[in-house]
């Protein structure tokens, strides 16, 4: 009887491990891309305010293949259709003769009256009003309106309703027209010349730049809904109205320029060149960056002492133009690498003269940056960021003494996270400053006296914290930021938008929706369309006002009954205590589109790591890659552990000097504790994968834990922090280069390895040097350790995500997990 049992059970091992590796599991995980996003509806909004804000139109997809239009009263709240899109359809056919498709009409603009009777409307370029309940049409004129003037180029805000922009150029000389992307960077789009005009169909949000000369900005305009138009006049090329180049003197009469490495100033009215500074030398030179004093009184040139710059070769293999092997070499600063010493030198220009500017406050910087006059000429600021980040210094520099102080001293034990929890606001009507820290254990907001360099008050604070300022508002001294962990009852990751007044009081929570926000102002910033959505429920779009956060409306839900019919599988979160018994993990789990209650599943952690952010996904998304992981007959887990950002600065210091660590101690401890939960979870059989820092982490889980992680796929891995990007390892690793860093290389500590390892690497990674995945090789190869390499020709950072790559890792983990060879 023992026997025929024992038969039997290892007769359904064997048909369980014969149902994996098969070409439909492969095939299954790829069309995913291709249903996933399209049998969701309702999540395609695009909301319109009007300017005065009585109103909000918006389409959205209201049925799969199908859109509606509907109008928000914000007064009250009410939500209507905007019209029939059936009727309106064949009263535009019928006026126009024309085949117009109801379920998707092209109406980008839409522009009511009071009583929502009668609007006026764009569709396809063409005008027209229509009076209801009748959807009597007639061809209508909207006129054009005039772009919004900008002081400063701004970037486009990305979407947007399609509208024109038509400049006339009625000068006498030619207009550079330029288009100012999301990123803020300038595009050319052409020239004009005098009396001509140009026409261009974009987008409402969507700046554009008009530029005389090589670097003169006239003007930067912002397009509104309707068709913009906007006439250029002599008058905006006048010199009051173009920016002044920054090595000319505001009031236009001296020009900054360097010659053999030092400083001379240029009389513009008799062309005199006065040299100002003689101490520059062809290694420590004053350099063309110059900051002229509002007054024109004062000069700050930056002094540079040059240091030899490390630099990285490699080679590509099989270039696409040649038959022979090309050599690339860029410039790659790496931790403990010697830096340049840029400083800013102080010059009186009226007595021709440098002042003297002690340097102690910032002799050791990993940079400076925000280099700044006060309105009043009386004081240059910047920010000083000491090597090491332990360090971070809003240095004054007095312009008639040179005297030096720091109006703000951060300094931190580990490190202060320069790189992503910055802010410094200058309020200088006031003599404030905003200045972020987390140095009550929370990434919080402070308020500074400008003059004292002392902290008048706190004014955010809780065991929360801030992540972003999103305005400032300097009459209502308000500020508007985004926070997470502020409900307590909610995964702590959720951002929700909140209001707080400079002093501390007020704090206003304008989101209270159980998920992660993003959100969008009205014109005039009473209202708020707040989108939230969680890994487990999709989109929710609501209308709040942004005086209380009380809700004006639901807009709408998105309706995800389409995609849950296809047999997806909704994504799981999971949360189990860490290392220390207390402190909450989060993670989540994705399961295979056909899992079986009875099946014991390998379970498959894609990891990153990387300390300056945390990294499983909140929002909700259809498609993330462990969905296509889970087909492949794994369970797909994410988890942030203890190590990374968006929590307590404790628990983001356990990285400190200490990659290694990678949370690995709570992540273990979580998937133990899903896998009671969860018993299909078989946490005997664990694998794990990541790309670049996460490269360095899922090799890493083999080294210091391979008892658990059986199998490890690593792609472009820094796996040593010497041989990666200065800025980015010396933030966690610190400087001077320590013992630590040995301790955390994985190249020192391949003799450790367990299980099974597979490497992948592209030849021209400029991100991370290639050469640090080939000296893990070689360390694995000297400790005569089994492993698998597949290095991509001509490919850069992160080539094992690529089609190929992530098929071989299915490939990898079927083999190394259920023990068999695949079929696809």
């Amino acid at each position: 009887m023992k026997l025929f049992l024992t038969l039997n059970i290892l007769l359904i091992l064997a048909l369980n491990c014969l149902a994996q590796g098969k070409p439909e599991d492969y095939q299954r995980s790829q069309n995913l891309f291709r249903k996933s996003y399209s049998l969701i509806s309702k999540n395609d909004l695009k909301a319109h305010w009007s300017d005065d804000e009585k109103y909000l139109w918006y389409k959205v997809n209201s049925k799969i293949g199908e859109y509606s239009f509907y109008v928000i009263d914000l007064k009250t709240g009410k939500k209507a259709l905007a019209f029939d899109s059936q009727k309106l359809t064949q009263a535009i056919n019928k006026l126009d003769g024309t085949k117009l498709n109801a379920k998707n009409l092209p109406v980008s603009y839409i522009e009511f009256s009071d009583n929502y009777l009668t609007f006026k409307f764009l569709c396809k370029g063409k005008s027209y009003e229509c009076k209801l309940p009748e959807y009597k049409i007639t061809p209508a004129k909207l006129n054009s309106v005039s772009p919004e003037i900008l002081s400063r180029k701004t970037p486009s805000s990305n979407g947007g309703t399609p509208t024109s922009i038509k400049i006339k150029n009625s000068t006498k000389e030619k207009i550079k027209i330029e288009w100012v992307d999301s990123k803020g960077e300038r595009k050319p789009y052409g020239e004009l010349a005098p009396g001509n005009e140009y026409i261009s169909s974009s987008y409402a949000g969507h700046v554009w730049a008009l530029i005389k000369g090589r670097s003169n900005t006239v003007k930067h305009l912002k397009l509104k809904q309707l068709p913009n138009y906007y006439e250029i006049l002599d008058s905006d090329l006048n010199d009051s109205n173009s920016k002044t180049p920054r090595h000319i003197s505001p009031d236009r009469k001296w020009q900054a320029l360097t010659q053999n490495g030092n400083l001379f100033i240029k009389e513009i009215s008799t062309g005199k060149n006065i040299q100002l500074s003689k101490d520059g030398t062809q290694t420590d030179y004053y350099t063309n960056s110059f900051y002229w004093s509002p007054d024109s009184k004062k000069l700050v040139c930056l002094k540079r002492k040059n240091v030899p710059e490390r630099e990285i070769s490699f080679v590509e293999s099989s270039p696409k133009d040649q038959l022979q092997p090309k050599l690339h070499t860029i410039k790659y600063v790496k931790p403990g690498d010697p830096l340049p010493f840029i400083r800013p030198q102080l010059f009186n220009v009226e007595l021709q003269i440098k002042l003297d500017v002690k340097e102690d406050l910032f002799n050791n910087p990993f940079n400076n940056r925000s280099y700044n006059w006060l309105p009043d000429s009386s004081v240059f600021t910047f920010v000083y960021n000491q090597r090491g980040h332990q360090a971070l210094r809003v240095i004054s520099i007095d312009a008639n003494t040179g005297n030096v102080r720091a109006i703000v001293n951060e300094e931190s034990k580990t490190f202060v996270h320069y790189s992503g929890k910055y802010f410094l606001k200058f309020l200088y009507d006031s003599n404030e400053v905003i200045w972020m820290s987390e140095r009550d254990g929370w990434n919080h907001l402070y308020l500074y006296d400008l003059k004292s360099g002392k902290v008048k008050n706190q004014i955010t604070k809780g065991n929360w914290p801030v992540s972003k300022v999103l305005d400032v508002d300097i009459q209502k001294r308000e500020i508007l930021f985004e926070a997470t962990g502020v409900f307590p009852d909610q995964d702590p990751y959720h951002i929700h938008i909140c209001r707080i007044n400079f002093d501390g009081s007020g704090f206003t929570k304008l989101t209270s929706g159980d998920g992660t926000h993003d959100f969008e102002l009205s014109p005039k910033g009473n209202y708020l369309l707040a989108k939230w959505s969680r890994v487990d429920l999709p989109l929710v779009n609501e209308i709040r006002r942004v005086n209380n956060g009380a809700k004006v409306c639901d807009l709408e839900k998105a309706d995800w009954s389409e995609l849950l019919k296809s047999g997806w599988t909704v994504t799981k979160r999971f949360k189990a205590k860490g290392r220390d018994g207390k402190t909450d993990i989060w993670g989540i789990i994705v399961f295979p589109s056909n899992f079986d209650k009875s099946k014991k599943y390998p379970v498959i952690e894609e990891i990153y790591a990387g300390p300056h952010d945390s990294h499983v996904p909140k929002a909700f998304n259809p498609l993330i890659r462990m969905h296509q992981m889970a087909e492949m007959g794994f369970i797909s887990v994410r988890i942030d552990g203890m190590g990374t950002s968006n929590r307590s600065k404790e628990f983001h210091d356990y990285c400190w000097k200490n990659l290694a660590d990678s949370g690995f101690p709570d992540r273990i401890l979580w998937m133990k504790a899903a896998s009671k939960v969860f018993p299909q979870m078989d946490v005997s059989k664990v694998g794990i994968y990541g790309g670049s820092a996460g490269g360095q982490n899922a090799m890493r889980a083999l080294i210091d834990h391979g008892d658990f992680y059986k199998a490890a796929a690593a792609d472009c891995g820094c796996h040593d922090n010497r041989m990666d990007k200065i800025w980015w390892n010396e933030q966690w690793m610190g400087w001077p280069v320590d013992k630590h860093y040995e301790e955390s290389s994985n190249v020192a500590q391949a003799h450790k390895l367990k299980g099974k390892l597979l490497l992948t690497v592209g030849e021209l990674d400029s991100n991370v040097d290639p050469a640090s995945t080939m000296q893990v090789v070689n360390a694995l190869i000297k400790a005569d350790k089994d492993f698998e390499l597949i290095v991509f020709p001509g490919r850069g950072h992160g080539s094992g995500w690529g089609k190929y790559g992530m098929k071989r890792i299915y490939k990898f983990f079927t083999r190394a997990l259920y023990g068999i060879e695949p079929e696809f």
